[in-house]
């Protein structure tokens, strides 16, 4: 059985591997590592299919220590002893290079049975990760190894590595191809920066093509391209990074007042047919980023959901663009945000105290009060509605939480009631 076309045509030279500059091109560090032969632990970090395997596997061939790979989906501490048991032998007389892939799937009593052999150098680790390696990686091994980011392959890097499939799919089928203007182009960008993904793309696209007639050239349309590649560019992992990012970038859009970055961070969301996620986002940037500076803005954009979760998708993404450009759109003021977390910080550091008595529900005074009786002044009975008197606890009597934006409704606000209070 063939293996796929990615593992067939992986670069075996660090000028073939595709991206990743920052870390491969000359004098970049990662590099200069690399050839200085000298081989520190090191942990790969970095979304699928932007050349972790393939560096490591360089990085392998470049080395006389054996080469042990395994995969934290399924290894076991069986499989490493396996592998420690070879350490001092005639299998591995120069130690042993083991490449670990998807080590956040290795529980800590998992990683901890490295650690005494990453420390004498026994073993060399190279692990690769697709989650952040501050998270899910056992400390002790993290102090032990360099941290290197593996970035998004851009489309214009990825262009080189589709072309280079498509000649090796000729040679392979043994046959010339006509590629209509724009599949390459397609591929590039709908893969969404996974070199992998749109090399086997490629393998999909050729063979999925209709058979030629003899002395004719096998056709690639980008009808075609289009159809296999729909749907490939989401990277979308609802536990993982690139989900939090897409959140965070969303709400950050919303915020900064960029309307077509909410959407264009919407519609991924909702490719992703993420809705639930959409909707809470969107619900607490309405309240969190926009709030005093129009207070409607919250049962609107609360109606919004509404309708867009009883329509469900795809009619949902209307109503939620809607709410969404309003929110980018709308005046910002975080002023009730920063009240509410000033509240709770004097809560949770105990600064309290008993609610006054004039607050307090009407019931009867114990002996030891000095003084009897509620005392409380109801405000509808004075002009204007409103008199001072003390609400806050002994304690906090002269703290301020909110303080008044500077946009127009709550300037009017503080207008009001500025001139409420000196009359």
């Amino acid at each position: 059985m063939a293996s796929p076309l990615a593992d067939r045509i992986r670069p075996m030279t660090l000028d073939e591997a595709v991206g990743q500059k920052h870390l491969l091109a000359k004098g970049a560090p990662l590099r200069n590592i690399i050839e200085s032969g000298i081989i520190p632990n090191l942990i790969f970090y970095g979304p699928s299919g932007t050349g972790k395997t393939t560096v490591a596997n360089i990085i392998a061939a470049a080395t006389n220590k054996k080469l042990c790979k395994l995969n934290g989906t399924n290894a076991s501490i069986a499989d490493i002893r396996g592998i420690v048991a070879q350490i001092d032998t005639v299998a591995a007389p120069d130690g042993i290079l083991l490449y670990l892939d998807e080590i956040q799937y290795f529980n800590k009593k998992q990683q901890q049975s490295l650690l005494e052999y990453i420390e004498n150098g026994s073993i060399t680790l190279i692990a690769s990760t697709t989650e952040n390696p501050y998270f899910y990686i056992y400390s002790a091994v993290l102090s032990r190894c360099t941290v290197f980011e593996f970035k998004t392959v851009s489309p214009e890097e990825t262009a080189p590595a589709v072309k280079r499939a498509f000649d090796f799919m000729a040679r392979d089928m043994n046959c010339e191809l006509q590629i209509e203007d724009g599949v390459i182009n397609h591929i590039s960008y709908a893969c969404g920066g996974d070199v992998r993904k749109s090399v086997n793309t490629v393998e999909l696209l050729c063979l999925s093509s209709d058979m030629p007639k003899p002395g004719e050239k096998r056709i690639i349309t980008l009808e075609n391209a289009k159809l296999i590649s729909q749907k490939t560019s989401m990277r979308y992992d609802k536990d993982g990074d690139e989900h939090y990012d897409l959140l965070s970038a969303f709400q950050k859009s919303m915020r900064g007042s960029d309307p077509d970055a909410a959407v264009h961070y919407l519609g991924r969301i909702l490719a992703a047919n993420d809705l639930p996620s959409a909707c809470r986002r969107l619900m607490v940037c309405a309240c969190e980023d926009v709030g005093l500076a129009y207070p409607m803005i919250i049962p609107i954009v609360h109606s919004a959901v509404e309708i867009a979760l009883k329509v469900g998708l795809p009619e949902a993404r209307i109503p939620l663009a809607d709410a969404v450009i309003l929110v980018a759109t709308s005046p910002k003021s975080n002023t009730g945000y920063n009240a509410i977390n000033s509240a709770m910080a004097d809560i949770e550091k105990g600064n309290y105290g008993p609610i006054p008595r004039n607050l307090q529900n009407k019931h009867f005074d114990g002996e030891d009060a000095t003084v009897k009786g509620q005392f409380y002044e109801y405000p509808h009975d004075y002009p204007n509605r409103w008199l001072k008197q003390q609400y806050l606890p002994d304690i906090l009597k002269d703290t301020t939480y909110y303080e008044y934006g500077d946009n127009k409704h709550e300037q009017a606000a503080k207008e009001y009631w500025d001139k409420i209070k000196k009359l």
